[in-house]
């Protein structure tokens, strides 16, 4: 009966003897759990998989050259200012006055340049609208013109032209040119009487 008696709580110390933790009480304690790092582990193969297949794709795309179908030859463009020489250069705003309506109207904003041909020695004016180019003033800086003061204005002159040829066939105006400075205009007054003294001879 001793025996019997003795052995019963051995069998009942291992019975109740605690057993080991399971990972999900870990993973309450901030333990992670096997599952993740096998989706970690995917994942990282995935990406590793789509980068090395655009890598290929780059090696593999070609370097696409097309030829052109026409060939354009560079052509020259000539200004008819080839044969002249810039005396003065200024920039400037240009008014026509038109006498049917008796108004003034803005021509063209630009540079306007004295030039002088090389064979004849004549002096005109040229000037062209910014950014189209266009001609606005094409004339001979004819001896009998006058310039004379704009009312109003210190950096301004108006004058009559009798043969402006800037839209086709020689035409008779009255301009107004404008200047960003008076020191500017002076400056064109006196160019412009110079020329005047030129084309004399």
């Amino acid at each position: 009966m001793s025996e019997k008696a003795a052995a019963s709580p051995e069998t009942s110390a291992t019975s109740t003897a605690p057993k080991p933790p399971s990972s999900a009480v870990f993973s309450m304690f901030g333990g992670k759990k096997e599952e993740k790092k096998d989706e970690e582990k995917e994942v990282k193969k995935d990406e590793e998989k789509k980068e090395s297949a655009e890598a290929a794709a780059e090696e593999e795309s070609p370097d696409i050259h097309f030829e052109p179908i026409v060939h354009l030859e560079k052509v020259d463009v000539k200004t008819l200012e080839e044969n002249e020489t810039v005396l003065f250069k200024v920039r400037a705003k240009l008014f026509r006055f038109d006498p049917e309506n008796k108004e003034w109207k803005e021509r063209g904003t630009g540079d306007c340049k004295f030039l002088q041909n090389k064979e004849t020695k004549k002096v005109r004016i040229l000037m062209r609208r910014d950014k189209t180019l266009k001609v606005c003033a094409n004339h001979i800086i004819a001896p009998e013109y006058e310039l004379k003061a704009n009312v109003g204005s210190d950096r301004s002159w108006v004058y009559t032209c009798t043969a402006d040829v800037a839209e086709g066939p020689a035409e008779a105006f009255t301009f107004a040119i404008r200047f960003g400075s008076k020191e500017n205009a002076d400056k064109f007054k006196e160019q412009f009487e110079k020329a005047q003294e030129i084309n004399k001879n």
